[in-house]
């Protein structure tokens, strides 16, 4: 019984914990804000993460409330060598004169400045101060959220930015010096940069908001308060109010520090009840994507990852003598020599395609061949196909067999008849496993000689080196053969393990009923010198069954019933 009693008390403090833990439960829902459109004075009430730092002059800045004992503010605003010290920090106000019968005061026990910040440039404009004592949520003073690392503020999102600072340049805002409340667009930092700063000025640590015809923005004496947005009912706060040139000037919006770059940074210097973060995600089309302008180049299309080995329409694990669908094997290329197929090969990468240098000894001469990809048949139509003129051919210097590397003149397009293979560099594929070799052997096929598959085991290699070699059961492989692969699947992946560089004829690659193959990996260093970097497979993605953390907005709904049922349990514990 003592020792369910203990349990008990610990559970009930865990779950008082783990609610403490987090403000994401309570930030960013001012109860007696429903404006969908901001004025000139904010009503009192609605901003009650509103922070007003104070030197013995009086306000000098803004600041939010993050938690009940740490205020978000501008770098710029804190002391510094001879910065204005900070004499007060006052919450829950709402006008610098007069009564303000909601507010609560405290002092500043610990301010903490981002190591990068840089006053030449202003980047890396954050600091934190840590308030000398917590201070008591209610209707006038509460947290604000903070928008998340991998947020997303696409130009044009609607945003409000608060604070008792300039409603001009040199014009201070009159008596009674209500806090002000303004409504302002983001603008994207392509279009921040093409204004009329310049474009070094604007990092990725920042964030633009304002009217390009000026006319709305942040002023002096609104440094360090917030920018905020709001998502789902729950107000974000995306920026801190850094700086500008005059107030609210034609081509210069208004810039802040943007928080979602030190979700990282603020959680290391707060590690109890941490400021709630919520990722903002903007809907829609990035407008800024397609801005540029001198010194903001375009953004280059994006080029494709080309993945190797892969064959969507071959679903086959058995294989055999058999004829081949379209698009089973996408990777085969035949090599035509003035219009006839002399030999097979394969798509190694976007401009080469491997095949038996023997082919070649004949005629090296890159005007008599062309190369098919997407062929099915020699004899009639193939709609998937495309030819292709070569450009060069490379040949490897071995002693005994080699390979050749055919440079085709275009490259080609990728589609479910037109895929790379992997080039197996040093894989190890197991004895038993099976393999397929396939070509446009003359004499099978039937009259539209049709391409071939092969089935074949990897075996042991006996009496030659298992090294160099790959040995298999038994194929019977002809001329129109020479040049084709080895092909074996792994990880959902086809890896090309050889080239047919030889016949069954040739009985010295034949060994007691077994195919003896030279490993790709053999000719590594010629393959690594003209491809450079081979293609990859594409990365297979395991799936996870996502869960939900303690932080997660949803799971605090959750705690005031726990709380009841343990609590519950322990009253009939200890009656």
């Amino acid at each position: 019984m003592a020792l369910c009693k203990a349990i008990c008390v610990a559970a009930l403090l865990t779950l008082f914990t783990q609610e403490s833990s987090s403000q994401l439960s309570v930030c960013g829902q001012p109860p007696l804000n429903t404006r969908i459109v901001g004025g000139a004075v904010a009503p009192e009430g609605s901003w009650p993460w509103q922070v007003s730092l104070h030197s013995s002059s009086g306000h000098f800045c803004g600041g939010s409330l993050i938690n009940n004992l740490w205020v978000l503010t501008a770098a710029h605003c804190v002391p510094l060598g001879n910065a204005v010290p900070i004499s007060g920090v006052y919450l829950g106000r709402q006008s610098q004169e007069g009564s303000n019968p909601n507010e609560q005061i405290r002092t500043a026990a610990q301010i903490i400045v981002h190591p990068e910040y840089s006053a030449a440039t202003d980047d890396n404009d954050i600091a934190l101060i840590k308030l000398s004592s917590a201070v008591t949520f209610n209707n006038y003073i509460s947290p604000v959220c903070l928008a998340a690392a991998g947020s997303t503020f696409y130009s044009g999102v609607n945003s409000w930015v608060t604070g008792w600072g300039n409603i001009g340049s040199g014009a201070p805002l009159p008596s009674p010096q209500n806090l002000m409340e303004v409504e302002i667009p983001v603008v994207g930092n392509r279009q921040c940069k093409c204004s009329g700063y310049a474009p070094t000025t604007i990092t990725d640590n920042m964030i633009c908001a304002g009217l390009l015809q000026g006319g709305k923005d942040s002023c002096q004496g609104d440094s360090g308060g917030p920018m905020v947005s709001k998502q789902a009912g729950r107000w974000i706060q995306s920026g801190i109010v850094s700086f500008g040139i005059g107030c609210a000037n034609p081509n210069f919006p208004g810039v802040y520090a943007r928080v979602s770059q030190y979700e990282s940074w603020i959680k290391t210097q707060i590690t109890t009840n941490q400021p709630g973060f919520i990722t903002y995600t903007s809907t829609g089309t990035n407008s800024d994507l397609s801005v540029s302008c001198s010194g903001v180049p375009p953004i280059p299309t994006p080029t494709p990852i080309i993945y190797c080995g892969q064959a969507p329409l071959n679903s086959r694990i058995l294989g055999g003598s058999s004829v081949v669908a379209a698009g089973e094997w996408p990777s085969m290329a035949s090599l035509q020599k003035n219009g006839q197929h002399e030999c097979g090969g394969t798509l190694v990468s976007m401009e080469y395609v491997l095949s038996n240098a023997a082919c070649f000894s004949d005629s090296p001469n890159v005007s008599e061949w062309t190369v098919v990809l997407g062929r099915l048949k020699q004899n009639g139509s193939n709609p998937f196909e495309s030819s292709f003129n070569v450009s060069n051919i490379t040949m490897s210097n071995l002693t005994g067999s080699n390979i050749a590397l055919v440079q085709l003149s275009t490259r080609p397009t990728l589609n479910n008849y037109i895929q790379p293979i992997c080039l197996d560099s040093g894989r190890t594929f197991p004895v038993g496993s099976n393999c397929w070799a396939a070509g446009w052997s003359s004499g099978r096929g039937g009259v539209e000689e049709l391409l071939q598959e092969f089935q074949t085991s990897v075996l042991t290699c006996e009496n030659v080196s298992s090294t160099e070699n790959i040995c298999t059961t038994e194929l019977t492989l002809e001329k129109g053969d020479l040049g084709g692969p080895l092909m074996c699947q792994q990880d959902g992946s086809w890896f090309q393990a050889a080239v047919v560089l030889t016949l069954n004829a040739s009985t010295s690659r034949t060994r007691a009923n077994t195919n003896v193959f030279v490993k790709l990996s053999t000719f590594d260093a010629f393959l690594t010198r003209i491809l450079g970097n081979f293609l990859t497979p594409e990365p297979s993605v395991n799936a996870t069954t996502p869960t939900v953390s303690s932080g997660h907005p949803e799971a605090h709904f959750l705690f005031p019933f726990l709380h009841i049922l343990i609590l519950l349990l322990c009253l009939q514990l200890f009656s």
